[in-house]
């Protein structure tokens, strides 16, 4: 990995801090987006099954993945993975359970109640990449907090493969089996987003579309925000690992490396006061990427612009640049990791210590991987049970707390020139 130096580099600022990030345009990627998501909207199932033959080389022979295909998927899974699979929904259905939110009703005056209340959205769009990798992991993370939150209709878009004959991946119609999931299409890309947005002549639209994906997918979601919510516009996976001379640097190549086998365009960063460090990580990293499955994936990230060790003065500046980077995953390998952890702000997740690598996040640690990606985590959060609840008011007045307060509602309507709101109390409280 290159070396960026930033230790002479003393400022307040940390938005001058020159920090890698990769050639990520989603603002192109909508120009192409655009003629997918309107092929969708004009010629429905046909579309996206045209769209798909296209872009993944293989056409479904339905886009709905048959119940029975998917109820076979699990028959045939290893026990091995069953049993991880279901280790990894447990813990994860805890800490969703944990942070549930409830109704709450104050009362704001005698006679005046303001109820806040809790509501699941009613239909959900969960996409699950299927490129690269299939990742069964995020049918998971993206189904397990819809569950917990009470939404009654769920449906999942994931890529047709080849490899299938056209169906989905069978780990992730695997997946879909042991959580109950039965509404799966064989859609990736694009098309799939404007499937779950618009909806087709056999798929109903969808309230809110969460899950991460590849360029098009992330503009795709970006083009039909305000049709529907989303959670984020996910970008390549980054990983920024805070770490002095305490860290093992077989632990640090190993975690750098782990997040450079998602993808090409996938960050690695490493902030350090330590020469040392850098030498002895570069050393590990030579040995441990020869010996990986995916050397090449892995060398193109960690040889791009994206990626690097940067050098800073001391832990007070590398606490600095993380929060200015505001990475995906944050990883804190030092002396006293959970002091160093209390001062970041801004991640998307933070793994502290030398027990706590990313791979456990993204799998079974009971945390959610669907995290905000490049920088975006100084604004968003990663997915939760919160992504799939909205908040509805419900206001009750008697009749004594409306005359109570009526003379403030008219004096304030008046105040905006807006007479005919202060009539619609007046003529109430004046009988």
């Amino acid at each position: 990995m290159r070396v960026l130096d930033l230790r002479e580099l003393d400022t307040a600022d940390p938005r001058t801090y020159e920090i890698p990030r990769g050639d990520v345009d989603v603002d192109r990627a909508l120009a192409a987006v655009e003629g997918i998501i309107s092929e969708v909207i004009s010629g429905g199932d046909a579309a996206v099954l045209d769209l798909g033959e296209r872009f993944d080389g293989v056409r479904p022979s339905s886009l709905r993945v048959p119940g029975e295909a998917i109820a076979a998927a699990l028959e045939e899974l290893d026990p091995d993975v069953r049993a991880a699979l279901e280790e990894s929904i447990r813990r994860l259905r805890k800490t969703c359970e944990a942070e549930l939110e409830e109704s709450v009703t104050t009362l704001v005056a005698p006679g005046a109640a303001v109820e806040r209340r809790m509501l699941p959205m009613q239909r959900v769009g969960l996409y699950v990449p299927g490129g690269l990798a299939p990742l069964v992991s995020t049918v998971i993370m993206n189904t397990v907090p819809a569950q917990v939150a009470g939404v009654p209709s769920i449906a999942l878009a994931t890529p047709p493969q080849k490899e299938s004959g056209g169906a989905p991946h069978p780990t992730i119609l695997a997946a879909c089996a042991l959580l109950g999931i039965d509404e799966v299409y064989a859609a990736g890309g694009a098309q799939a987003i404007a499937m779950l947005a618009y909806g087709t002549e056999s798929v109903a639209p969808v309230n809110l579309i969460t899950g991460p994906g590849n360029i098009y997918v992330a503009a795709a979601k970006r083009y039909v925000r305000g049709q529907v919510a989303i959670d984020s516009e996910a970008g390549p996976t980054e990983i920024a690992i805070i770490a002095d001379d305490t860290a093992a640097p077989a632990f640090v190549a190993a975690d750098l490396i782990s997040q450079a086998e998602h993808d090409p365009m996938a960050a690695s960063v490493l902030i350090t006061p330590s020469e040392s460090l850098v030498a002895a990580v570069e050393v590990e990293l030579d040995r441990q990427v020869a010996a990986t499955k995916h050397t090449e994936r892995v060398t193109t990230a960690l040889t791009g612009r994206q990626s690097a060790s940067v050098l800073v003065r001391d832990l007070d500046q590398a606490i600095q640049v993380a929060n200015a980077y505001a990475a995906e995953h944050l990883e804190i390998l030092t002396d006293d990791a959970a002091r160093v952890a209390e001062r970041i702000v801004n991640a998307g997740a933070i793994f502290v210590g030398s027990w706590a690598p990313v791979s456990l996040g993204d799998y079974a640690a009971g945390s959610n991987h669907v995290l905000p990606t490049a920088g975006c985590a100084c604004h968003s959060s990663g997915l939760s049970v919160r992504a799939f609840l909205k908040n509805m008011q419900v206001i009750t007045y008697s009749e004594d707390a409306l005359r109570s307060v009526g003379r403030d509602v008219v004096v304030l309507a008046e105040a905006e020139d807006l007479p005919a709101h202060a009539a619609a109390v007046t003529v109430r409280i004046a009988r």
